[in-house]
């Protein structure tokens, strides 16, 4: 039976899918020349002959790309090439001028790592089968209505790392997983802005389905333009279903390269798939050997920071959180160093946690600020988070104080004492507040008495409005439960 019937008989499919990741590196200058990487330059401002190929230039590698390359490799586990050269990839491109690209197609610097990703609560290790260092190539600015097509070659010599995987992945949700924990760690490392909307971080996903249990891989489709880590996931989400209806109705899934089009949400062909002799590499001569000393690669080794992986796994561990809330602290590594400066600060860390969760990341959020644009200290907010331990504000009060503190930087002690903010646990003067309320409502008073608990919930709010927010909810509830004629409330 051929394996195209086999396929059709088939009742579940698998999904099979690798990842060929670009990461724009940020240094100040290209792999091999001085023209600066700065993004949004206007078109062709940042080129010269070294990077346009011109006959007769000498390139003369990045030493802090190599650096940034290494670093990531590193992080990544993998074996290091000690020997860095480069090989001419040949291929025509409108935007490569050259006509060939600078990368390292016979020694990639690191070979067999791996990245472990969290996926509905389980671990999985993804195999990294090889990282390399190449230039990027320029870019084709196509005019509507086919009116023509400009080169902008500002991006041409712009030092990348590739990551191949293995194919490893199985879903959309751990493609997402994959691509959302390499950004985090390129971040942590500190060697690219991995910006998506401005190409620092390119994804292509090559995706194949086969019979489940299957030991033969299905054709392989690259599918590219993906620009956003949500249009991965749903970039592959399509192209599995494509491939699968095609199975089932007993075609064959040509292997090509697709481009994703995120408007119409569907994949379409745009060229059959290169092979690597279709490059026709050959070694550059014109690139002088670097070699990396072992002292070299372990100080870099050694000056590697924590990484996502371990620091989720410590913050855990070290302060009791869940798995969610040490997921969104270190999602962002500057809220992460908020957070531990804080507990260092005497914070208590699950209180911190949910404070810089939800009402700072909304003040953050909402402003389009970052972390370091608001200008709380780890010292300020340990004081805050005292200030309601001990009873001097209440919780809505201290989301007041919160803002005066993210709008001008004072201390909160300052703002309570200042703005009189200080909570009311006088029973006497609490009493004659609850008084006036319970007069003023006969009827929630009335449906309170005869079982409707909310009501209760509306009298507290009206105390509390009376006081502006300053009341001690506990002992406002106490109160109007005594006042009330509960047994229990006195």
């Amino acid at each position: 039976m051929s394996a195209v019937r086999e396929e059709a008989r088939a009742t579940e499919y698998e999904a099979v899918i690798g990842f060929e990741v670009h990461v724009e590196l940020a240094t100040a200058t290209k792999l091999f020349c001085s023209c600066p990487t700065t993004f949004g330059a206007p078109p062709n401002a940042h080129t010269c002959p070294i990077c346009l190929g011109h006959p007769g230039t000498l390139p003369l590698l990045n030493e802090r790309a190599v650096e940034y390359a290494l670093r990531a490799a590193l992080a990544l586990g993998c074996e290091i090439e000690r020997r860095v050269h480069f090989d001419r990839k040949h291929y025509f491109y409108p935007d490569l001028p050259k006509a060939y690209q600078m990368s390292q197609v016979h020694a990639p610097i690191g070979r067999n790592g791996a990245l472990t990703i969290e996926v509905g609560g389980r671990t999985k290790v993804i195999r990294i089968r090889e990282m390399h260092l190449e230039e990027d190539a320029g870019k084709s600015v196509h005019l509507p209505d086919d009116a023509g097509t400009l080169i902008d070659l500002n991006r041409a010599g712009v030092p990348l790392i590739e990551i191949v995987t293995e194919p490893d992945i199985s879903s959309p949700e751990e493609a997402r997983a994959f691509l959302e924990e390499l950004r985090l760690t390129m971040l942590y490392l500190g060697i690219s802005d991995v910006r998506m909307e401005e190409g620092s971080l390119r994804a292509d996903a090559n995706v194949s389905v086969r019979p489940k249990g299957s030991p033969v891989l299905g054709s392989k489709v690259e599918v590219k333009n993906l620009n956003s880590i949500s249009g991965v996931e749903r970039a592959v989400a399509y192209e599995i279903e494509r491939q699968v209806a095609l199975l089932r109705r007993g075609e064959r899934v040509v292997s090509e390269t697709r481009r994703w089009d995120e408007d119409r949400r569907l994949t379409f062909p745009m060229r059959q798939k290169f092979g690597g002799e279709d490059y026709r590499p050959i070694h550059d001569p014109e690139v002088v050997p670097y070699v990396l000393e072992e002292s070299y690669v372990e100080r870099v080794r050694a000056e590697l920071p924590e990484l996502p992986h371990a620091r989720r796994k410590r913050l855990r561990e070290a302060y009791g959180l869940s798995a969610y809330d040490a997921g969104v602290l270190t999602a962002n590594r500057e809220l992460g160093d908020l957070f531990e400066a804080g507990v260092r600060e005497g914070a208590p860390p699950k209180p911190l946690a949910n404070w810089l969760m939800s009402e700072f990341l909304g003040y953050v959020n909402e402003r389009g600020l970052s972390v370091r644009d608001v200008p709380i200290t780890p010292r300020q907010w340990a004081e805050l988070l005292a200030l309601i331990e001990e009873g001097t504000i209440s919780t809505k009060i201290a989301k007041t104080v919160f803002q005066r503190m993210a709008e001008s930087g004072r201390d909160p002690r300052e703002i309570v004492e200042t703005e009189g903010l200080v909570q009311i646990a006088d029973p006497e003067a609490l009493r004659k507040i609850v008084e006036r309320v319970i007069e003023a409502n006969p009827k929630s008073v009335e449906d309170y008495r005869k079982g409707k608990e909310k009501a209760l919930g509306f009298l507290v709010g009206q105390v509390m409005r009376e006081t502006r927010g300053k009341a001690h909810p506990e002992l406002v509830n106490r109160l109007l439960r005594e006042a009330l004629g509960e047994p229990g409330g006195a």
